[in-house]
């Protein structure tokens, strides 16, 4: 009977010690017995958020691409080139003179019309002596742009001119009138442009005037 008593208490106590090992403090009584299908699927405060103010919004259109082959108007344009003008200074004094010639045309809102301002400055010898003819004019431009690579525009401008060294036959000062225009050649994707102008300038010195050709040929920067 001693040994019956002797073994039920031994059985008592490994019963005690595991229960003890299988309840530790922190329980998972109350835990998913499947914690993978409760990270599988979202919680119904998840299910309800509102979608994040950064987040990007559904159906959002891609970036659009690149349109290509049409010609950008420009507000400005910057023009430097070589000049070569037949000078009919008088009925019998003719001259060849060559130089440069700049200009500045502004199209307000990229539109047609523009303000041009124009500065030519061409050269020549001349009975052993330099002769200069220097023209500063502003007027009016209007171009015909074109998605074909091209630009045609005219224009018409009036200012004043310069003629050195003085001659006996009058003044070194004169009205000057430029009417024409040309033709600008616009490579794809790109700011700088190729032209080609003709003019007809009309200068009134020596107290008669003269109708001078002038062409131009030089780069284009747009901006």
């Amino acid at each position: 009977m001693r040994y019956v008593a002797s073994l039920g208490g031994v059985i008592l106590l490994l019963a005690f010690g595991t229960s003890a090992q299988i309840r530790p403090e922190s329980s998972l009584s109350f835990a998913s017995p499947f914690p993978a299908l409760a990270a599988a699927v979202p919680s119904a405060n998840a299910a309800f958020a509102l979608p994040s103010a950064t987040a990007e919004p559904l159906g959002a259109a891609a970036e659009p691409q690149g349109v290509y082959g049409v010609t950008q108007n420009f507000n400005f344009q910057a023009y430097a080139g070589f000049t070569y003008l037949r000078f009919y200074e008088l009925p019998t004094t003719t001259g060849n003179l060559d130089g440069f010639n700049f200009s500045v045309v502004y199209y307000p809102h990229g539109g047609r019309l523009g303000v041009d301002g124009e500065l030519v400055a061409v050269f020549a010898p001349q009975g052993g002596v330099n002769t200069t003819l220097v023209m500063a004019m502003g007027g009016a431009r209007y171009r015909f742009p074109t998605n074909r690579g091209f630009e045609p525009w005219v224009h018409a401008l009036g200012g004043g001119a310069h003629f050195s060294p003085q001659t006996p036959f009058g003044g070194q000062g004169a009205l000057g009138v430029e009417l024409g225009g040309g033709i600008d050649l616009i490579p794809r994707r790109s700011r700088l442009s190729y032209r080609v102008q003709a003019d007809l300038v009309e200068t009134f010195f020596f107290g008669t005037y003269q109708a001078n050709p002038k062409v131009s040929i030089g780069i284009v920067y747009n901006f």
